[in-house]
């Protein structure tokens, strides 16, 4: 699933020529937030019923170096859950060459705004995410994920 597109601009580039480690990161939350609306537990939740997520780990890999103009398609490549926890990576390709340029693997967990507080995913979440998991995990890649233990199932 594709999420984003993005054009790499001079601000997120590096004396090396090519893009800050930290813009990698900037490209993967920009998608990942795409998908966690799509889950209805990104910005719109937040403001309007005090449910989001908090990101409370993460493993990047840079594979290959992306430069000023170049443009790279952020795709989410697996997705899994608990009650209270969402595990996905995103990998990030150049578009017209289809290298892949670096990976991002995410724990989320799911948090009670207005108590500040870990909960459990309400039922119409968790439905959302099933169904999705259900109609593309055979296009999933599990290989090398770090956080598959993660998970209280």
């Amino acid at each position: 699933m594709i999420l984003k597109s993005e054009k790499v601009i001079k601000e997120w580039t590096d004396y090396n020529g090519h893009m800050n480690v930290a813009y990698y990161v900037h490209v993967f939350d920009m998608a990942a937030d795409i998908m966690l609306d799509n889950f209805r537990m990104g910005g719109k939740s937040a403001k309007r019923e005090k449910k989001s997520t908090f990101a409370v780990e993460m493993h990047t890999n840079y594979n290959q170096e992306v430069r000023l103009g170049e443009e790279v398609e952020t795709h989410l490549t697996y997705i899994d859950h608990d009650k209270k926890r969402i595990h996905y990576k995103l990998s990030m390709f150049h578009k017209e060459k289809k290298y892949l340029a670096a990976t991002n693997e995410v724990l989320s967990l799911y948090v009670d705004l207005s108590q500040r507080k870990v909960a459990e995913f309400d039922s119409d979440r968790e439905k959302i995410m099933d169904d999705f998991i259900k109609n593309n995990s055979s296009k999933f890649n599990s290989d090398k994920l770090v956080f598959l233990g993660k998970l209280k199932k």
